[in-house]
């Protein structure tokens, strides 16, 4: 079982932000598994989806970025399911728009929202799906102002086969573990 964590931020505000690609690629995850509505339970929308004999919870905290740990940690601890097996999805600022990068553990690396999982749920090694947003234009004063603006028009265009590129990777994670993931959607693009 694999508890699949989007992160964004709740409500009509923040919807098709930058900040909550995480929810998008949870919500295209539900779609192709023809996952069960999802419901109100640990400051969070859950599903629960099946891919080939794997269980997956399905989980978009509503508790806001810099809390996200306030919803995972006690679904992690109910479901019983290891640090190993939560598996994140989060925007990444480090990484030009489109790339995608599986990650086993690490740091936050200034994001809050992967800072307040690694403090509730004890350790950063759990893995991660890093969705390339690319760094602010100069048009851009604050990084915060970047990642709470929706994707412009041609984002917006790319990310259709960008969250199915992002759905593969987290079925292949289901199906082979992290590391086989990580060998076959991390190669580089001659």
């Amino acid at each position: 079982m694999y508890l699949v964590v989007g992160l964004g931020n709740p409500g009509p505000r923040y919807a098709d932000t930058r900040h909550n690609f995480g929810f998008l690629v949870v919500d295209a995850l539900a779609a192709r598994l023809g996952a069960e509505p999802f419901r109100d339970k640990f400051s969070a929308e859950v599903a629960r989806a099946r891919s080939g004999s794997e269980e997956l919870i399905l989980l978009k905290p509503q508790t806001f970025m810099n809390l996200s740990g306030q919803s995972v940690q006690p679904a992690a601890a109910f479901f019983k399911i290891p640090v190993a097996r939560v598996l994140v999805l989060h925007d990444e600022l480090d990484l030009p728009f489109g790339e995608l990068r599986l990650k086993q553990g690490g740091g936050h690396a200034g994001h809050n929202g992967l800072r307040s999982l690694i403090e509730r749920l004890g350790s950063p090694d759990f893995p991660r799906l890093r969705l390339g947003i690319g760094r602010p234009t100069a048009s851009f004063r604050e990084v915060a102002d970047y990642v709470l603006a929706r994707f412009e028009a041609d984002e917006r265009a790319s990310l259709p086969a960008l969250l199915d590129r992002s759905v593969d990777a987290l079925l292949d994670v289901a199906a082979q573990g992290p590391l086989a993931a990580m060998n076959r959607h991390n190669a580089r693009k001659k």
